[in-house]
């Protein structure tokens, strides 16, 4: 019997090494996750909370953000005095850091409080009184470290001292202190300050009292000295603190939406020692700035800032004692939105935002469980939707086995084809360019346009308020007569023919110009770019030839496009609003004629300015929701249909799908408030789901080596047989 050879010894060692290798590998639970885990830093049963996120933040001082992608980090992090309750709908305002709701107080000239019943034309002064919690503690930061003499460590470097610190982690020394009424007074004043450059200062200073003289001071002392750095010795008339938790605020006039706004970061609580340690010379250049590392008294804190690559929120160890609400609006207890009611959050002791520009692979990792949510883009609608007979909504049978859970809701935002008002050809108020702006949004039909480019998700828009706001109208009451007809209980666009005849009595009889005898052209403004933006802009230019009007496309960039709003050097233009608040206010200001794009830098960027549309909002932006406020919206909606100064567009739909392992989950549209703190990850649950998903299949690759080695085997022994010949 002839013995092995040392090759065939050692082939055959190989053999059973990789036969091992595959028993073990596939039978391990713990392997898998060193082959396409991308978290391999945090332990798998950590308490994390996986999303993603596709652009960078850019600002994260609360005073400069007003962008729903900064928010998202914004608030988790930062207080303002209130917040909007997480389950209850219509959206309520509830105290986040004050004890109750402001106390308001309505004056007169004199500033004498007026008693009920109070006459409205004699309010003169809103004042709202605040009074805080005690014992709510900042984050663990460095600007507010002391030594044990109560002197700040890093509140007088030099140069040269600050140039060892490359971020916040260099700090040897961090601190806390209580929040306090100051905080909250040193933030408006900070709105009003010109080098911080806050997009609200010029709304703010027409109605906080004393905040546009204090605007001015600083402007002057800006320009005569430099940036300033502490606010603490400049005064604004109408805020005041009268005591540590304790502060008011008085408005010019009455402005029942300034509550909405004490929902939003712009009135996040900032200590005047943050403005201190960031403003010390050198610290900008390492990005050590309140742009950079936030400091709030939220239950999250940013500790890893690297938007090109993630963002990690961790869970403040200074939080106080807060409670998951005990109730919400009917039928919230049956989806187990009440199941943590009255218990300690937030549950989530991490989150980690990672970078994800690719929609693909954002929604491979999605599968694979390694993010805890997604939304669906047009390239992965078709896998995770399906519509029934009758046009229902439905989760594919895959996603279904995978237990995701889909929610649905429509966004109160618009979007619309703009009309500049100011333009001789399209704009004013002549029955001609009416007649032609009504026709063109016939034409322009969103329907169709939702149906091809967002997969369905949308409503066609009857007006400028979407659904969820005081003052929209669903049904036959809310069409738009002038662009649609009520037919077998559906809203029904009307026909090209009309159109057409609109185009003829506003003389364009077949598109041609009965003044000028020369086919009509307008120009739309593009920032549309990318081969989807391509389809659109073709899209586009079709609606515009069903009624025989040439539509010239003018590509440009987003700076360029503004330039041309504030100039009016644009004809047609498509631009959007996400609210603010949910008050009809917010929307119907974008028709407000002194908040003009030319005239006024401001939000109206069709330049629409109607008179009595604009005596109806200035009755209506300050009522209280009742019978008569939707009266007056009324009115001013039926004025815009019959102006069309917009084609009203769509209310996008959003899509939003959840493992079934992320709990307490419930659409919630208004993106200024933190709502990580209510979610919950079943830990347990999601560890074995990623096992089950992301087992490696490596029997391939084995197989392929023992062909190899089958291959290899025969040809050694053929070779050592043949040596042994020549021996003989």
């Amino acid at each position: 019997m002839e013995v092995l050879t040392t090759v065939q010894k050692i082939m055959l060692l190989f053999v059973v090494l990789i036969l091992s290798g595959t028993i073990f590998i596939t039978h391990s639970p713990l392997t898998y996750a060193s082959w396409n885990n991308p978290y391999n830093a945090e332990p798998e049963e950590d308490n994390i909370l996986y999303v993603a996120f596709s652009s960078r933040p850019k600002h994260l001082d609360p005073v400069r953000s007003y962008s729903e992608d900064e928010y998202q980090y914004l608030g988790q992090i930062y207080e303002p005095p209130l917040q909007y309750h997480y389950l209850q709908r219509p959206y309520t305002l509830e105290p986040q850091t004050l004890t109750k709701m402001p106390e308001i107080v309505y004056l007169d000239k004199s500033g004498t409080p007026l008693v009920e019943p109070i006459n409205h034309d004699q309010i003169a002064y809103t004042e709202y009184h605040f009074e805080l919690q005690k014992g709510i503690l900042y984050q663990p930061h460095p600007a507010l470290a002391k030594d044990q003499q109560g002197n700040y460590y890093y509140h007088s470097l030099t140069k040269d001292e600050s140039k060892p610190f490359k971020s916040l982690e260099h700090f040897p020394h961090t601190g806390t202190r209580e929040l306090l009424a100051q905080d909250y007074v040193n933030q408006i004043k900070r709105i009003a300050n010109p080098a911080l450059h806050s997009p609200i200062r010029g709304l703010m200073q027409e109605y906080i009292v004393g905040l546009k003289e204090l605007a001015q001071t600083l402007d002057e002392r800006t320009k005569s000295s430099g940036k300033i750095n502490d606010l603490r010795n400049f005064l604004v008339e109408g805020v005041k603190s009268t005591g540590d938790y304790q502060f008011s605020i008085r408005l010019n006039g009455k402005y029942p939406q300034f509550l909405y706004w004490l929902a939003m970061p712009f009135f996040a609580p900032i200590p005047w020692e943050a403005d201190v340690f960031y403003n010390q010379p050198g610290f900008d250049k390492n990005n050590i700035s309140l742009h950079w590392y936030p400091i709030g008294t939220g239950a999250y804190m940013l500790t890893e800032n690297n938007p090109n690559l993630r963002m990690v929120l961790e869970k403040n160890p200074n939080f106080r004692t807060q409670r998951y609400p005990s109730t919400g609006e009917p039928g919230d207890k049956e989806k187990g939105l009440l199941r943590d009611a009255e218990k300690t959050i937030p549950f989530i002791d991490k989150v980690v935002f990672t970078l994800e520009k690719e929609s693909i692979p954002y929604w491979n990792k999605f599968l694979q469980g390694y993010f805890d949510s997604s939304g669906i883009s047009s390239d992965s609608f078709d896998n995770a939707i399906s519509f029934g007979s009758a046009g229902e909504i439905n989760l594919t049978n895959d996603m279904k086995s995978r237990g995701i859970q889909l929610n649905t809701v429509v966004g109160t935002s618009t979007f619309y084809l703009g009309f500049n008002m100011h333009d001789a050809t399209i704009g004013g108020p002549s029955e001609r360019a009416r007649l032609l702006r009504q026709a063109i949004s016939i034409a322009v039909d969103y329907d169709e346009y939702i149906s091809i480019f967002t997969n369905g998700r949308g409503i066609s828009g009857q007006g400028p308020i979407p659904p969820g706001i005081f003052g929209y109208k669903n049904g036959e009451a809310g069409i738009n007569p002038y662009v649609y007809e009520w037919d077998n209980g559906k809203a029904k666009r009307k026909s090209i023919k009309y159109a057409k005849q609109l185009l003829e009595q506003a003389g364009y009889k077949n598109g041609i110009d009965n003044q000028t005898s020369k086919p009509l052209s307008l120009f739309y403004e593009s920032i549309d770019i990318g081969p989807d933006g391509k389809a659109r802009l073709n899209w586009l230019r079709k609606q515009f030839e069903k009624i025989d009007i040439q539509l010239i496309i003018r590509s440009t960039d987003y700076n360029r496009f503004q330039e041309k709003l504030l100039t009016g050097a644009a004809q047609l233009f498509n631009f959007g609003w996400n609210a603010d608040y949910p008050d009809p206010e917010n929307f119907l200001f974008l028709f407000y004629g002194p908040q003009g794009k030319i005239k006024y830098s401001g939000e109206n960027a069709a330049n629409y300015d109607n008179p009595e549309y604009n005596h109806l909002f200035d009755q209506m932006k300050s009522m209280s929701n009742s019978p008569a406020r939707q009266k007056i919206i009324d009115q001013m909606v039926e004025i815009l249909r019959h102006d069309a100064p917009w084609v009203f567009g769509f209310h996008p739909k959003t899509f939003s799908l959840q493992h079934s392992w992320y709990k307490n989950i419930k659409p919630f549209i208004m993106t200024n408030t933190g709502t990580i703190k209510y979610k919950r990850i079943d830990k347990k649950q999601r560890y074995e789901k990623r096992q089950q998903w992301n087992q490696p299949i490596v029997w391939p690759v084995v197989l392929i080596l023992l062909c190899i080695i089958a291959l290899v085997i025969p040809a050694i022994i053929a070779y050592r047989h043949r040596e042994r010949s020549r021996l003989l």
